[in-house]
């Protein structure tokens, strides 16, 4: 049999950990549960990362390296201020709604009872999140388009209406898409 190749099992990891947060119930995931879910053995897993902490650190590291290039790639693809801010807030509804297991770790739930210091670094992305929206609103208001003054409120704002329907997205049990309707309610955010 041939053996798989480090990065890759570390991958393997993380990527059946978001699988089962995408458990609607949202049980405490133990390592115990996911060597299981994986056919192989708890020491195997601390072989690859040092504690489960470790292991949601590997999930929060993809999704800002994910979501962030993405806001790079809208940055630099639109000129448009108001229109940076629209993709924004639809990519990171759209990320949910095809992470369900990641929308988890982005509201916090998958998170409680682990270290403290998970819930910081994902205070920290939505910060980073609200200055990316700053930014766009800021380069609005450069072309005519917004208030400077509204800027820090209206980034804000959609930095809580996006942390709500991801909030709505995993209480629904992953029913309710974050991403229905967006167009409409992003304009009327926008307005």
């Amino acid at each position: 049999m041939a053996s798989t190749p480090p990065g890759q099992r570390r991958l393997q990891i993380l990527q059946a950990l978001a699988e089962m947060l995408e458990q609607p119930k949202g049980d405490k995931i133990t390592t115990a549960a996911l060597a299981r879910k994986l056919a192989f053995s708890e020491a195997a897993l601390y072989r690859h990362f040092a504690s489960k902490a470790q292991m949601f650190e590997g999930l929060i590291e993809f999704i800002e390296s994910t979501v962030f290039g993405l806001i790079n790639q809208i940055a630099d693809r639109q000129s448009d201020g108001l229109a940076q801010a629209r993709d924004i807030v639809g990519m990171l509804l759209n990320f949910a709604s095809q992470n369900p297991g990641m929308t988890r770790v982005l509201i916090g739930d998958a998170l409680v009872n682990e270290d403290e210091r998970l819930q910081l670094r994902m205070n920290q992305f939505y910060d980073r999140v609200e200055l990316a929206l700053k930014q766009a609103l800021r380069l609005a208001a450069s072309e005519g388009q917004a208030h400077e003054a509204d800027t820090a409120a209206r980034a804000a704002m959609l930095t809580s209406f996006v942390i709500g329907r991801w909030h709505r997205y995993a209480k629904s049990g992953f029913k309710n898409n974050p991403s229905q309707d967006a167009a409409l309610h992003i304009t009327l955010l926008l307005a």
